[in-house]
């Protein structure tokens, strides 16, 4: 009996062995190696970035003028009432004319007084009321003589301010000067592709700045321009453009 108790001694160290045995292996399996990093979206997408432009011109179709009364009297009523009855005759001058009334409105009135001319002078010598009005004409033919209206209507208080022509609806405009400027940047992009010996793919983004040139004012005028002679006015052209910016896949 003790002989067999000691045979068995063994034995269970041996099972004891190869379960460490086991647990070792399977642990060096688990860790074994370096462990590769997850690939980034799009690491390996070749790419080419192109800013492309377009313009188109287009002509004026509105004439936006900025008028003024202005009157110095030497009381608030008085120097108020004047501007107002002059300017209440642009206005009707204008619609009489054909112009929509929708189409005037008033931008600015102030009443400002005036002061002695010494520089330590607090006495008020009177008052100066000014009363402006923005004024588009539709009917470019009839522009030059609204104008004249305008100054001989208004008489030697008339100041016009600004001048300048717009295009009312430049939608199409928009559209067809982005349709330049993305063909354009298309073209630059398969060129570089054609260069690199690859081909373009698809598009990646797409950002564009709008480069809308803005109305060019005209000379500035006074009352010095009241005439009875309708006042040369040219539309000439307005450009519309953009810029854009786009990005290619290259296969």
């Amino acid at each position: 009996m003790p002989i067999a108790a000691r045979a068995k001694l063994p034995a269970r160290l041996l099972v004891l062995a190869a379960a460490g045995l086991v647990a070792t292996v399977s642990g060096c399996d688990a860790t074994s190696g370096p462990t590769a990093a997850a690939p980034t979206a799009n690491s390996d997408v070749r790419q080419v970035t192109v800013v492309g432009s377009g313009e188109v011109k287009g002509t004026p179709d509105t004439l936006n003028v900025n008028a003024s009364i202005e009157f110095t009297a030497p009381d608030v009523t008085g120097a108020m009432n004047q501007v107002s009855d002059r300017q209440l005759g642009v206005v009707n001058a204008l619609v009489e004319a054909g112009v929509d009334r929708k189409d005037i409105s008033t931008t600015e009135v102030s009443l400002q007084p005036q002061f002695a001319p010494t520089t330590d002078s607090t006495a008020i010598v009177g008052y100066r009321a000014s009363n402006s009005i923005d004024v588009k004409i539709r009917q470019l033919d009839a522009a030059s003589q609204a104008l004249a209206l305008i100054v001989s209507t208004g008489g030697n208080a008339t100041r016009i301010n600004n001048v300048n022509y717009s295009i009312e609806d430049d939608s199409q405009l928009v559209r067809d000067a982005r349709s330049r400027a993305f063909n354009d940047a298309k073209d630059r992009a398969e060129q570089y592709a054609q260069l690199s010996g690859l081909s373009l793919g698809n598009v990646i983004s797409i950002s564009e700045v709008a480069g809308t040139a803005p109305p060019v004012p005209m000379q500035r005028g006074g009352a010095e321009m009241a005439m009875a002679a309708p006042v040369p006015v040219e539309p000439g052209q307005q450009s519309v453009g953009f810029s854009v910016t786009v990005i290619w896949e290259l296969d």
